[in-house]
């Protein structure tokens, strides 16, 4: 059986702890691979390489390190394909979905490229008599990010691309789940030009995490995953004097007015809940159509929609829809979830908890599920399901509709369909949600704005990519110089003597 080590020092290496994790296929539910759990002290040893490294990989003008980018970029559409199968065998997303995760990481790394730009600092001439004032952005030192099992491609690349561009170097403790495409990625940076020991990519579990968050020589540390861990790591990080930057869970609300174009709004909710088996953290998992007669065009709509939906594993072909979830423990937990809905009283529409895949009847497939007349005091409705499941919410008003969105304790993305501009615009300005759509229902920035939730949904000041990740990774330092007069004062002819 395969096993994989870590990647540090330029190089991949093995574990010495002797205690591994299972990687599944998700859709066969068998193990195909074991990754190993590093200990502090394999944690502290690549802390201590990338620390070695750092200084010289920061010396090197901006423009140097934006090249590495470029060929970075090359490199990851050579492998395109090869990423995104090794994605999809271990995560379980549909091919097309798994290049979708590496494409809009690859983005991404091109936003990096413009670093000389971005790390520009500012210049005041003559702010006092004889005085100039400057500031530089300069690299943090070492940093670390901790990345989710949902999105092994996008979000390590949101992390390594602009904090490496930035002179730092970086310890990448990716999921144990789906860990090899962060390991491809750490070989392809170094095919690109990045000087061994720069990007260290470690595998481990919770011990690795505190190993992190601990160390004295990482100053930062940026991570995704469900909000409890984010939590836990921006209090813990704060503690210890790091910056942090922390993104956790999600309940999105795409509220369907009556004057929306119904098709649209049925179509865009079917991709973006069932998307991905619903396993992304900018899901919408909520549909809340405004007035029964809009409910019940728009369940007239999706009902069809969603029974046609195709799960199947990736190497099924291009035309299914979505694959397995990622483990039997997610499996069961979406489906405890689902009978709670059922046994709380709400519809269950489209109902597929007998789902069973023929062939792959051991594989974590769950089927997509719709329910309507969702209440929030339901565990459907506070809960993030993380899987293919719909909740319609029924509001009388506009004003109900928005109110659910806003008393979430979840902020991360949020969407409205409407043909009314003034409804949009009211909703835009007053959602107290990070990212908002306008008759589009997932609204994940591109790489050159930046992408962060609100409330329970993000812990820190900056979001991750665009320019926030370039204030997030360096720290401005700021001179005040000035030079004595009297150098100008005229030459001297004779032979200097002692005065």
């Amino acid at each position: 059986m395969e096993k994989i080590g870590h990647f540090i020092g330029g190089k991949q290496v093995e574990g010495t702890s002797g205690r591994y994790a299972d990687v599944y296929n998700p859709a066969t539910g068998e193990v195909q691979a074991q990754v190993a759990l590093a200990t502090t002290a394999e944690m502290e040893a690549a802390v201590a390489n990338a620390a070695a490294a750092q200084p010289a990989w920061a010396a090197q003008n901006p423009q140097k390190r934006a090249r590495v980018m470029m060929k970075f970029v090359d490199l990851i559409n050579r492998d395109m394909d090869k990423l995104a199968e090794k994605l999809s065998s271990e995560h379980g997303k549909t091919f097309v979905d798994a290049k979708g995760d590496v494409q809009r990481g690859l983005e991404v790394i091109e936003f990096c490229i413009g670093a000389p730009h971005l790390l520009k600092g500012e210049f005041t001439d003559s702010a006092g008599p004889g005085i100039d004032m400057y500031s530089m952005r300069q690299p943090l030192g070492v940093v670390a990010g901790i990345t989710p099992f949902n999105f092994p491609a996008m979000i390590p690349l949101w992390k390594m691309g602009p904090a490496l561009v930035a002179g730092n170097a970086m310890i990448m403790k990716p999921s144990e789940r789906d860990p090899s495409v962060p390991m491809m990625l750490a070989e392809l940076l170094k095919e690109a030009g990045l000087p061994d020991g720069v990007l260290n990519v470690v595998n481990g579990d919770k011990e690795s995490v505190d190993a992190i968050l601990d160390n004295p020589t990482i100053q930062a540390v940026g991570f995704v995953g469900s909000t409890p861990i984010a939590h836990y790591i921006y209090h813990r990080a704060a503690e210890n004097g790091k910056r942090a930057q922390c993104f956790g869970g999600a309940k999105n609300h795409m509220i369907i007015m009556p004057d929306a174009d119904m098709d649209q709004a049925a179509d865009a909710l079917v991709g973006a809940g069932y998307g991905a088996a619903g396993e992304r953290c900018m899901a919408i998992s909520v549909a809340v159509p405004v007035g029964d007669e809009t409910a019940d065009r728009l369940i007239e709509k999706l009902v069809p929609r969603v029974e046609a939906l195709k799960v199947g594993p990736w190497t099924a072909g291009d035309d299914i829809d979505f694959g397995p979830v990622v483990t039997k423990a997610a499996q069961e937990n979406i489906l405890r979830l689902i009978n709670s809905g059922v046994d709380q009283g709400a519809k269950l529409v489209v109902d597929n908890r007998d789902f069973s895949m023929q062939g792959y009847e051991n594989g974590f497939f769950v089927g997509p599920h719709l329910f309507d007349h969702v209440t929030k005091d339901m565990d459907i409705y506070k809960t993030e399901i993380f899987g293919p499941v719909l909740s319609t919410v029924r509001a009388k008003t506009y004003e109900e509709a928005i109110g659910l969105a806003m008393d979430h304790e979840y902020g991360n993305g949020t969407a409205i369909f409407t043909r009314d501009g003034d409804t949009a615009r009211d909703f835009a300005n007053r959602i107290n949600i990070g990212m908002v759509g306008i008759n589009v229902p997932i609204p994940v920035p591109l790489a050159y704005h930046t992408f962060g939730g609100w409330k329970k949904s993000g812990f820190g000041d900056l979001n991750q990519h665009g320019p926030d990740a370039f204030k997030f990774y360096t720290r401005t330092k700021t001179v005040t110089s000035r030079w004595p007069s009297g150098i100008r004062q005229g030459a001297e002819f004779s032979i200097p003597t002692m005065k």
